[in-house]
């Protein structure tokens, strides 16, 4: 790896921190497509399911008193978990062309309903008719492509759930689907030794993002912060796109 490409994927992983940081989640969706974008996506989740599952891990016992009662947050990860372990095994056997592909479409579904329906809310009631399928649904995603967001993030967001709530229930969904792509990863040959060992270095700008973003998201006005983040991500996909076409 060169010192160029080096910086850069440190730089997009302090980022994802900060952006997880700030709101609880959304460091695959700007770490994913970046690593890819040089490694292609295979390398890029295996070596990102590590610092997930770490940096989820912490978030989600630090704000372990928030965590809502009733069987929402277990069904919702547990649901997620499934589809996870299936969307690695597709992951294993799809090419890499369509692979970026899939993990651009699912970061301009995340930008383009973020922005049409900024107000949309969704009833505890319905949410919790749906939660198994949109769970499972954002699991395929993560495994196949490294990013839940346009279906965990949006879901949860529709709920309108405070901030710790968001965060504990993300994590404990984040760090389930974590401990089943490792394995399956590793018994298909894509999380090898040195990418496991890759993942736990890509943890220090990841962490040293984070309390940055707790920072910044009080002193910054969150609808700023979400439109600079989603331009980013805009630039990303349209390189992915074209990455997988040229």
């Amino acid at each position: 790896m060169d010192p160029q490409t080096l910086t850069i994927c440190a730089a997009t992983l302090l980022l994802g921190g900060i952006l997880k940081g700030a709101t609880g989640a959304g460091s695959p969706v700007v770490g994913v497509p970046v690593l890819a974008i040089f490694f292609g996506v295979p390398f890029a989740v295996s070596v990102f399911v590590v610092p997930n599952l770490l940096s989820n891990l912490w978030q989600g016992y630090r704000y372990r008193a928030h965590l809502p009662q009733g069987r929402f947050a277990m069904q919702f990860a547990l649901a997620g978990a499934c589809g996870a372990g299936i969307g690695s095994v597709m992951l294993a056997n799809l090419p890499s062309e369509p692979l970026m592909l899939v993990v651009a479409l699912a970061v301009l579904a995340y930008i383009s309903f973020r922005l049409l329906r900024p107000g949309w809310q969704l009833n505890t009631a319905m949410a919790g008719r749906v939660v198994l399928p949109v769970g499972a649904l954002a699991g395929v995603l993560q495994g196949a492509g490294g990013i839940s967001a346009p279906v965990s993030v949006t879901f949860l967001n529709a709920l309108r759930l405070e901030r710790p709530v968001f965060i504990v229930t993300i994590s404990i969904f984040f760090s389930t689907m974590s401990v089943v792509q490792i394995p399956v990863l590793f018994g298909y040959g894509i999380l090898t030794t040195e990418r496991f060992a890759l993942g736990v270095l890509a943890m220090l700008p990841l962490l040293a993002g984070m309390p940055i973003g707790e920072w910044l998201a009080r002193r910054i006005d969150r609808d700023s912060f979400d439109r600079i983040i989603l331009a980013l991500l805009f630039v990303i996909a349209l390189r992915l796109v074209w990455s997988a076409v040229a």
